[in-house]
Order: C-alpha cells, then structure tokens, then sequence
C-alpha cells in the first residue's frame, strides 16, 4: 500500500475505519460467498459449517475418561478413569479430542489433509483449543507430530503443524514445530492392524541431542490430527519422555471413540 493511503487511513476515525472494514467484509461475501467446509452449501458467514453438517459434528463433551478422552454414556464422577485406561496405560498423561473420527469429522479431516483445504485448519484448530483447555493450561509447548521429509515434500505441509500453529494463536502456548523429527520413513498406517500399527512407528520418531534442553523438564502437548490406535502417538510421546520431557499430552481434533458405559 501507498505511504500516502497508509497515513491516510491512519487519519481516519474509528467509525470510519470500521465501517470501511464492514464494507470490505460485504464485499468479498458478494465474490466468494460464504460456503460450508464440509459440504460447500451456502452458509451465513466464511470458515464455518452449515447447519446440517454443525449438526452432525459428533463434538466430545464431559463425562469422558479423564486419561483417554473417550466419553462415558453415563456420568462416573469428575476424574473418572476406564478399564481400558488403567489395564493399558499409555506412555502420555491426557489426550483431548474435539470430536469423534465419523460423518463430518472424517469429511475436514480428508479435505485437509489430502484435498489441501488449509482453509478448514482454521476452525478445526478453534474446536481443539477449546477441547483441550485442561492439558492447555499448564502447557510449556505444542509440538505437531512430524511427517518424514519425503512424505512433506510429497504432501507440501504438515497437517498437524497447521493445527498446532492455530492452537497456539488462540492459547498462547509455545508453538515448537522443530524439535521432534521422524528419521525413519514407515508405511501408511491405514488397513493396519492395532500390532502392526504400533510396530510401523516404533522408533520413528527422534529428539535430535541438541533439541534436548529444550524438551528437558518441560510440559508438552502433541498435536495431530486424528487418534486412532493411538500407535503414533505413542511412539512419539516415549521420544519426548526419553529426551526428558516432564509430561506429555495429546491434542487432536478427532479419535475414533466408542462411547464407554
């Protein structure tokens, strides 16, 4: 812009300028209209879902299991832990969800995630700093589960580091997309059983020595997209514990999550 409409507008009132922002909005509503990230109906305003999809977003809400994050049908009291919990306790602290890994869901999952829609991070990212206010709060540092270099080059962006990145401007969380690597290559994890999920990524991932001081003592949340097995996770979380983190969450805005009675 012109120095001289930057000075300008710099001398325009704030009713002024406001409404010259609520004209660019109309503006821009004439050219692109607003349409829903899901299915691409009309919708009243940009970055959102229509009614029908909102509706069938399956949104995770309390009772849930304190240490998974999948919910209970029935209210067991704050703190509650299931079976699957405690007879197999994973490696990190707490995983949050925004919402279950079905309909809607697995719709702005794919869209992102292979249909380069870097639109949708956005709001899935608004959704899970909302899910994971709990694990957010004490957090030093958000740290997005890295892709093998061959994989980003192929793909051009990390999913998971877009929604870090979004988790991170609306928490205020350290974003740290650098300090976990993932040196070996695996194969894709779909179609995989729970054992061979967990035996792809075993060892995959790595804190290079000297990203440790900055792990060390520290609380993390790790950010991805989708829990399923939870196999990634894992492995990576046991990375940043044996690099010395303190603890280690998980943040990701679906997993797949029957209801526990």
């Amino acid at each position: 812009m012109p120095v001289w409409a930057m000075s300008g507008a710099a001398r325009l009132p704030p009713s002024a300028l406001s409404l010259l922002a609520r004209a660019g909005s109309r503006l821009i509503d004439v050219v692109l209209p607003p349409r829903c990230l899901a299915c691409q109906a009309s919708t009243a305003s940009h970055a959102g879902l229509c009614v029908a999809c909102w509706q069938k977003l399956s949104l995770i809400e309390r009772p849930f299991c304190e240490r998974l994050g999948i919910p209970f049908v029935y209210d067991h009291g704050d703190g509650m832990v299931c079976a699957q919990a405690i007879a197999n306790p994973p490696a990190y602290g707490k995983a949050r969800a925004a919402a279950r890994y079905e309909g809607v869901a697995i719709d702005l999952v794919h869209r992102l995630k292979y249909g380069d829609r870097v639109d949708i991070a956005p709001f899935m990212g608004r959704l899970m700093a909302q899910a994971g206010r709990d694990i957010l709060a004490g957090a030093d540092m958000l740290i997005p589960v890295p892709l093998h270099r061959l994989r980003l080059w192929r793909r051009r962006f990390n999913q998971a580091a877009l929604l870090a990145r979004e988790v991170s401007r609306r928490s205020g969380v350290a974003y740290e997309p650098l300090l976990l690597t993932r040196p070996r290559r695996t194969a894709h994890q779909v179609g995989l059983s729970r054992n061979e999920r967990a035996r792809n990524v075993q060892g995959a991932f790595a804190v290079p020595q000297a990203n440790r001081p900055a792990i060390a003592g520290r609380h993390i949340v790790l950010v991805d997209d989708v829990l399923t097995s939870g196999a990634t996770s894992e492995a990576a979380a046991r990375a940043l514990l044996r690099a010395g983190a303190a603890q280690v969450d998980i943040l990701v805005f679906a997993r797949v999550a029957t209801p526990i009675e």
